[in-house]
């Protein structure tokens, strides 16, 4: 699946594909705005990159207290509200190869 495909799809609120992994199904629902759905997923992904996506997502909820604490456990500086999009995109288009092996 390409980047624009992921965008496309997640976008217009479509049902995430199932071969999907935790880390992209978790980004597919919160760009659609299913975030309790997203938010669900991101708590069972117990590596950086889950912790990451959990920032975001509490970024994505206004909670940016809760969301730099995620950050800070990626070992990440913690983003700006005006980040969100950017964030989205860059875990994204790092993941999407993961789907295709």
């Amino acid at each position: 699946m390409t980047y624009p495909e992921f965008l496309s799809g997640a976008a217009q609120g479509d049902p995430p594909p199932g071969d999907l992994s935790p880390q992209l199904a978790s980004l597919w629902h919160a760009k659609a705005g299913n975030w309790e759905r997203a938010h669900e997923i991101a708590q069972s992904i117990p590596t950086v990159i889950g912790s990451r996506i959990h920032g975001l997502l509490h970024a994505i909820e206004g909670d940016m207290g809760n969301s730099a604490y995620w950050f800070h456990r990626a070992g990440c500086p913690p983003i700006r509200r005006d980040q969100i999009e950017e964030e989205w995109t860059r875990l994204v288009e790092m993941l999407l190869p993961e789907s295709e092996e």
